[in-house]
């Protein structure tokens, strides 16, 4: 017998070689019928896989992360089959699942295919799936792996069996489909009722531009037809909140082939978007008693040598830029880091002085892959909204959970309510991609365990998502159409204050040394604003929209008094602007409405004789007629309670 122990903590005797379907028909016959992929002492598993040894087990369904992993990698399988059906020559690379379907890179030789190609690959993966082949795996020996890939002249495969030691190669076969594959798969194709290859897309073998290229394909699969529908359709309303389009029709921002790719140009109305946030954070930061810095653009190559970054990302950065003085390089700043490590070294501090806030909004670069840039999330040149935190250990639980404070007044400030809190470590088995001792990341990973468990957040821990130099806290937030992004961060490090040799003087007269917490609530201006544009689809909350009021007069006649309305406004400090173009009214309230201007007012003869203004709002049409001192003071409070109060 072996005691297998469930994740609610019950503990229960099976046979030795009981499966994890098995444990699941003994718990109840809904379970396993819902059941698609499982894990065993941390290890995936398939569901038919005999279990030997007393351990852990998790079950899961297409309801979690990891039973959609397996659900999804399989699909990849039944993919990669139905491609080579119908083009026998392509050579099948790699097919992970991802956060939404999966994809496979496949070398298609001289053959194209397109989007007219995509129903007769999709109806033969669904008849394929009703054949409800099992998914098999099977342990091959190297030389008789690299046999068959050599026969099949794959180069990709050949590659990867390389870099594999024997003993470590399995195989997956179902129905007359063979494919090098690590495992974690459902039970039978079956399962899967309802398929859509999405796109294709050009990748490079490995992400190395200098390889071949090859065609992504992607797809995603539910096991019920209504959810691929559902599905489609959240895709459609992506589409029309897609902060590429909209950043065009607000006129937020722009890229130019001649400044550059991965550069963006900020617009006026989206300048003004970034000051407003960044004046938000500011203020909050103030009273909480950061202080702001300026650091450069750039920064000698040996003080990103010193921080790690440059044995770490160099590869990653821009090429070093080179000076008449023989042997002096420089970079654009990839980090603001190690610039706030030496601002802090410009003096010596007591333990009476620390914590020292310093807090920037630092404008990084690093050269992402042209095929791997995307509007505003990925870029070459981005604002961090960064601060870094110089403390004494005994602070450093009070200042983490006032970092936390902090993020989570700029979530519900934005709504952002639904968010996961993702403790972030370093991969226990592979410590050589890390830097520091294990004392001091024993100590770095105990502290955000102890202070997340204190502020009661939903947390889940992912083991190797830790940056280089620490552990850190990634809030993983999901928006308004469910899909999830990873915005703010906070990390703890005790490595650079060691590599820059920051001390403090303790209350012993001694040296110590600070404790740093790196942390950036937005992480990006850049990518912040494209996820909260595609959260809210441009409607923005009144305190943050970039005009808050559009005065459009019935006629010129009515000039004087529009221009007293706007002086009132702005005198008001309320964001507003006059629409005096020569149109009529109703194609004004047309074209304010696509501008998301939550307020339009109406000026004409009555208004004027009045003193009043006829208010419309944003999405809800007529709101009656208001004097312009009601507005004004409505307006204001709608704009306070709108914020919150940190």
């Amino acid at each position: 017998m072996i005691h297998i122990t469930l994740p609610d903590g019950s503990v229960k005797d099976y046979a030795k070689g009981t499966s994890p379907m098995q444990v699941a028909e003994s718990i109840s016959s809904g379970l396993a019928r819902a059941v698609i992929s499982a894990k065993f002492n941390d290890m995936t598993v398939e569901t038919a896989t005999p279990l030997t040894a007393d351990g852990s087990l998790v079950l899961y369904t297409f309801d979690n992360p990891e039973g959609k992993k397996a659900f999804w990698h399989s699909s990849a399988h039944l993919m990669a089959q139905a491609v080579l059906k119908f083009y026998p020559d392509a050579k099948l690379t790699i097919g992970p699942p991802i956060d939404n379907g999966f994809y496979y890179d496949i070398d298609f030789g001289d053959a194209s295919i397109s989007e007219k190609d995509f129903p007769k690959i999709e109806k033969q993966m669904l008849e394929t799936a009703r054949e409800k082949h099992t998914f098999h795996m099977r342990e091959v020996s190297k030389a008789d792996a690299l046999a068959l890939y050599k026969k099949e002249q794959n180069p990709y495969k050949i590659e990867l069996i390389e870099n594999l030691a024997d003993g470590d190669i399995t195989f997956c076969d179902h129905d007359d489909f063979t494919d090098l594959c690590r495992g974690g798969h459902i039970p039978n194709t079956g399962i899967i009722k309802a398929v859509k290859i999405t796109s294709a897309a050009g990748a490079y073998w490995r992400g190395d531009e200098n390889n071949p290229q090859l065609t992504r394909l992607y797809g995603i699969s539910f096991p019920k037809q209504k959810m691929l529908k559902e599905y489609l359709e959240m895709i459609e309303e992506a589409k029309k909140r897609d902060h590429r389009k909209l950043g065009k029709e607000l006129e937020l921002f722009t890229f130019s082939h001649k400044v550059g790719q991965g550069l963006p140009l900020w617009l006026p109305k989206g300048a003004a978007l970034r000051e407003t946030l960044e004046n938000f954070l500011k203020k909050a930061q103030q009273k909480a008693g950061y202080q702001q810095v300026i650091s450069p653009h750039i920064g000698q190559k040996e003080l990103y040598v010193t921080s790690g970054h440059y044995e770490k990302y160099g590869e990653d950065s821009f090429q070093p830029i080179h000076t008449p003085k023989e042997g002096e390089e420089f970079l654009l700043k990839p980090m603001n880091c190690p610039h706030h490590c030496e601002i802090y070294n410009n003096k010596p501090y007591s333990y009476k002085d620390l914590p020292i806030r310093l807090a920037e909004f630092g404008t990084v670069y690093r050269y992402e892959q042209s095929g791997e840039l995307h509007g505003l999330t990925r870029v070459r040149g981005f604002t961090q909204d960064d601060a870094h935190i110089f403390c004494t250990p005994e602070q450093l639980n009070d200042e983490f959970k006032a970092v936390i404070d902090l993020v989570l007044y700029v979530f519900k400030s934005l709504s952002f309510e639904d968010f996961t809190a993702q403790i972030s470590l370093r991969d226990p088995d592979n410590k050589e991609k890390y830097i520091g001792s294990d004392e001091n990341w024993e100590k770095s990973e105990k502290a955000i365990i102890n202070a997340v468990k204190e502020k009661n957040l939903n947390t889940v821990i992912e083991y190797g998502e830790a940056a280089f130099y620490g552990p850190k806290l990634d809030f993983m937030v999901k928006d308004a159409l469910g899909r999830t992004w990873q915005l703010g961060t906070i990390q703890v490090d005790y490595n650079l204050p060691e590599r820059f040799d920051l001390t403090y003087t303790g209350s012993d007269d001694k040296q110590h040394r600070p404790v740093m917490i790196h942390r950036a609530p937005f992480g990006s201006l850049e990518r912040f604003v494209a996820i909260l544009l595609e959260h809210t689809g441009g409607h923005f909350p009144i305190w943050l929209a970039t005009e808050q009021v559009i005065l459009l007069p019935i006629s010129d006649k009515y000039q004087k008094y529009t221009e007293k309305v706007l002086h009132l406004l702005k005198n008001s400090d309320i964001r507003a602007l006059v629409d005096d173009r020569n149109e009529k009214t109703g194609k004004k309230i047309r074209d304010a409405e696509i501008q998301k201007i939550p307020y339009m007012l109406i000026l004409g003869e009555k208004e004027e004789k009045d003193g009043t203004v006829s208010v419309r709002k944003h999405g809800k049409g007529d709101q009656g007629s208001l004097t312009i001192t009601d507005f004004i003071d409505q307006i204001k409070i709608e704009i306070e309670s709108s914020v919150e109060t940190f």
